[in-house]
């Protein structure tokens, strides 16, 4: 039953060591640090984020740190403010609190060599409930992808080599080591839409089409491929439209080339993912404008973009009426 887990572990090869291993104490990541720690024993660091969003969040951690202990691994915990911000997702603030935590802590001056890859554990239900969740909201082939197998963010090498693997595998493996797991209490609340697609339509997807993680796995694989040529032909046409893109450049291309490239320029120069809704209306505005005196002013993302004389621009906050043509 845990043949799937160990084929992954043994086909996982880091860029570099040390690795860390994002460890909350959940069986996850529970079995991943103690494989990686087995595999490249001393060369493995076990990072622990401290949320604080649980009256149990010092048990996990006394946890965490027993089995640290047990295996010889080293343990770096780091206590974050993972409250959310009213109308945010608390998945989502604490998601970013985890990943900005995983950073610090690889920057930490500790006398060790520095860690520039981290492993997590996340498995192939995951992927599931991830691609799912991009289904309900309408995500284009970005959510479509789900987690990639490997990624940078902040500076880390972020690998997650069980995407293919079933938690049921996960559960088996650790069950033949006699190695301790804790249950987090959020996990069975109903209030979060992950844990009702983990125990209603997972469940129900099982009976109806048994190999749904390796089917949906391969159709996120496609749309990750695909998503790689739309990123490569989006940066060829920036360089034909500049930064900021020329108004007539843009003109020039089918409106799916503008959206492709409009999307580009702002996440790649301004870390500004627009709405479907604005960029919609971005390019309508786009096409309109066939005038020297036409405006543009939109709210794109968390700032504005305008037209500013031949040339579109992207603002943080609204220009002063100064800037505006």
């Amino acid at each position: 039953m845990s043949e799937a887990f160990e084929r992954a572990i043994a086909a996982f090869e880091p860029a570099q060591l040390p690795l860390a291993v994002g460890f909350s104490g959940g069986a996850d990541s529970t079995a991943l640090l103690a494989a990686c720690a087995s595999r490249w024993p001393g060369q493995v660091i076990a990072f622990h984020v401290h949320h604080g969003l649980q009256a149990a969040a010092d048990d996990f951690e006394q946890h965490c740190r027993a089995v640290c202990e047990r295996l010889g691994v080293p343990l770096v915990v780091h206590r974050v403010d993972a409250r959310h911000a009213l109308g945010d997702s608390p998945e989502d603030a604490a998601r970013r609190a985890r990943y900005e935590a995983f950073a610090d802590m690889a920057r930490m001056d500790a006398g060790r060599a520095p860690v520039r890859a981290i492993a997590l554990g996340h498995h192939a239900d995951d992927q599931v409930e991830t691609l799912l969740l991009a289904l309900s909201r309408g995500a284009g082939l970005p959510g479509l992808a789900a987690m990639p197998a490997h990624a940078e963010r902040n500076g880390l090498d972020i690998h997650r080599p069980l995407l293919a693997v079933p938690a049921a595998d996960i559960r088996a493996w650790l069950a033949g080591r006699d190695l301790p797991w804790i249950e987090d209490p959020s996990n069975g609340d109903a209030r979060y839409t992950r844990n009702r697609i983990r125990a209603v339509l997972l469940p129900a997807l099982a009976q109806v089409f048994p190999q749904f993680r390796a089917t949906f796995a391969r159709s996120s694989g496609h749309a990750a491929q695909a998503q790689q040529l739309l990123g490569e032909l989006a940066a060829q046409d920036l360089e034909t439209v500049g930064d900021s893109p020329r108004i007539a450049a843009l003109q020039a291309l089918s409106r799916a080339r503008q959206a492709n490239v409009l999307r580009h320029w702002l996440m790649q120069a301004h870390g500004c993912a627009p709405s479907a809704a604005q960029l919609d209306q971005l390019l309508d505005q786009v096409r309109a404008c066939t005038t020297r005196g036409h405006r543009i002013h939109l709210k794109v993302g968390a700032g504005f973009a305008e037209r500013k004389g031949d040339f579109l621009h992207w603002y943080n906050a609204p220009p002063s009426p100064k800037t505006l043509l």
